[in-house]
């Protein structure tokens, strides 16, 4: 049983906010960009420009100067998927970031380049 001075929360962890709250509770994009976790995203703007954004957005163009993985864009602001989808959305129907999809992955490779790897490697 916990005691009444006893805090439910640590004064480090920060402010206490549901994720969803930085989207303005959206959890879709009306844009059907199709962001997966291997996306590639890259900003546009610089990070120096990136300081009239809102804070969450200019943390996404900062991290992104140099290509990230939807995942990795997730992980490094430890906000859950869905939401850094909206945000990443968001900053590139604005034009502060673009982004490549992955290779689909039902694409199979060459034959041929499968062939020539095997006898490669029989080779040996």
């Amino acid at each position: 049983m916990m005691q009444q001075d006893e805090a439910w929360f640590d004064d480090a962890a920060g402010p206490l906010y549901r994720p969803y709250t930085v989207t303005g509770g959206r959890t879709k994009t009306d844009a059907q960009i199709g962001l997966d976790l291997l996306t590639l995203v890259v900003a546009l703007t610089s990070a120096g420009d990136a300081a009239g954004l809102p804070n969450e957005y200019a943390r996404i163009v900062r991290l992104c100067q140099q290509p990230l993985s939807v995942a990795e864009v997730a992980a490094y602001l430890e906000l859950p998927l869905p939401v850094v989808k909206v945000l990443l959305a968001d900053l590139i129907e604005q034009h502060h970031v673009i982004f490549r999809s992955s290779a689909p992955v039902t694409a199979a490779p060459d034959e041929r380049i499968l062939q020539a790897v095997l006898d490669g490697i029989r080779r040996l």
